[in-house]
């Protein structure tokens, strides 16, 4: 099916999507991804670089008659969130993406379609590859790790770029031009605990939370879509005078909302009935709260071989009361921006098992004191727990600049090409644009690009007449480049 692809418009775009998504591109695993867009500025005669972090830079002249126009930055990630069904067989490090058309959307076969930020990096390839394109001088950047920690933008030393102005593609509504994003920290919490001998006169079970929607911890965190972790917390919590916990196995990346968990527990014999009668009770109630946003969601516990070893008595209460202090969700929305998420958190990974405990979370804001705040508000109970909780990886917001030169540009030519005004926003994403402009303060940066849906679950797709409106849009803004001073 992936080859129906490229007969969709405009074909230069689909086909570099296409082309790209046949080459594995996981963060932290971008080697392969960076020689193809090496060989790729190489076979263009363009000159290419690939910095200390593994950056590949890629520049190109103006087109005739655009040589007085300012350079442009243009931007996107090379990676891609890896996700799948469980009932998906594939290998993300050696397959391609296999994707199809459903209606007027592109989506992929059981996992994540790379999408985000795939589309950008095709367009920008095909603006390199173009000889009919207007365009001033060119300096393609794309980053890597983009999705598990920026360290490509973090990476990205002065002095390779001389652009003026970046254009940054890896918005997902083509409605809206962005002009500022949330910042962020990673939260990774930590304890060991002793196991003992499962209690006799005991059954194994596991407890299993599927089926839900998930999507992007930034993006969607205010649609109050189900977290697995907390459900399975929350159904632990209930039955937790029935039970013993051995192992839990929840969520994956931080900058997923987690669709699925599991738990592998000895219920005591004697209390089989109860956990059963406050399960089914504890299911319906939760069911019932997120029907609306999950309807598919599935809480099933099934008898198991008995598990060798559990938890403590006391580390397992521990260990559910804390998280469930711990706060998951919107913190708190912004003052100055209505309807933007200023800050909040997603707990994203649970597993126990082994005497080890490990907790990962992500907390965004695009102010740095919320920032600090919440990550403060979810430290305190764990470590008056005794657990160690450490914070990590952070990167700052991109504060909004209305009086941008670039933003005058587009918001101009949006409503010539399209009879309508876009939303000039800024988002609860991470974009790459406010760490880029450490090094590049002087930088004009603007965000735009098609509606994509669904980014780091399976459930993603990019609708194809979206992609067409902003390929036409970005021909007309690379066309009206303001001139040099």
């Amino acid at each position: 099916m992936s080859n129906d692809i490229r007969t969709l418009e405009p074909k230069e775009l689909w086909n570099n999507f296409a082309d790209l998504n046949a080459v594995p591109r996981g963060s932290k695993k971008e080697e392969r991804v960076i020689q193809f867009m090496v060989d790729f500025g190489n076979s263009l005669n363009l000159k290419t670089v690939v910095d200390p972090v593994g950056n590949v830079i890629i520049k190109k002249p103006a087109s005739k008659g655009m040589e007085n126009r300012k350079t442009i930055v243009m931007q996107s990630h090379l990676d891609m969130v890896h996700q799948k069904n469980a009932d998906t067989d594939f290998d993300f490090d050696s397959e391609g993406i296999k994707m199809k058309i459903e209606g007027d959307w592109v989506t992929a076969e059981g996992t994540t379609l790379g999408a985000d930020n795939g589309l950008g990096v095709a367009a920008i390839m095909s603006v390199l590859a173009s000889k009919d394109i207007k365009h001033p001088a060119i300096e393609a950047l794309f980053t890597i790790d983009e999705e598990t920690g920026m360290t490509g933008a973090k990476g990205l030393q002065a002095g390779y770029l001389e652009g003026e102005i970046l254009l940054n593609l890896d918005t997902e509504e083509d409605d809206e031009i962005d002009i500022g994003c949330a910042g962020g920290i990673d939260i990774t919490i930590e304890n060991s605990y002793n196991e003992v001998s499962t209690p006799t006169n005991s059954t194994g079970y596991t407890i299993s939370v599927t089926g839900l929607n998930g999507g992007h911890s930034g993006m969607d965190i205010h649609r109050g879509l189900g977290n697995a972790n907390k459900i399975m917390n929350r159904v632990l919590h209930t039955v937790q005078d029935y039970i013993r916990i051995s192992e839990i196995n929840g969520g994956s990346l931080r900058n997923a909302i987690p669709r699925e968990s599991f738990a592998i527990i000895a219920v005591y014999n004697s209390q089989k009935d109860l956990f059963l009668k406050a399960l089914k009770k504890i299911t319906k109630e939760i069911k019932k709260e997120l029907k609306t946003v999950d309807p598919n969601l599935e809480i099933i516990a099934k008898e198991a071989q008995m598990p060798k070893k559990v938890m403590t008595a006391i580390s397992q209460t521990t260990l559910i009361k804390t998280l469930y202090a711990a706060h998951n969700g919107v913190y708190r929305m912004s003052n100055d921006m209505e309807g933007l998420v200023e800050t909040s958190n997603n707990i994203a990974r649970v597993t126990v098992g082994h005497e080890l405990i490990k907790i990962l979370c992500l907390t965004r804001s695009s102010v740095e004191t919320s920032k600090e705040d919440l990550a403060n508000t979810i430290r305190a109970p764990f470590e008056i727990a005794g657990y160690e909780v450490t914070l990590s990886g952070s990167y700052p917001g991109w504060k909004p600049n209305v009086d941008s030169q670039i933003l005058t540009v587009l918001t101009k030519k949006y409503k010539e090409l399209f009879n309508s005004k876009p939303d000039v926003v800024a988002c609860h994403a991470g974009l790459e644009c406010g760490i880029l402009g450490t090094n590049y303060p002087e930088m004009d940066m603007i965000s735009f690009g098609p509606t994509i849906q669904g980014a780091h679950s399976p459930d993603e797709k990019a609708n194809i007449k979206s992609s067409q409106k902003f390929w036409k849009f970005l021909l007309e803004i690379l066309e009206n480049i303001p001139v040099k001073k």
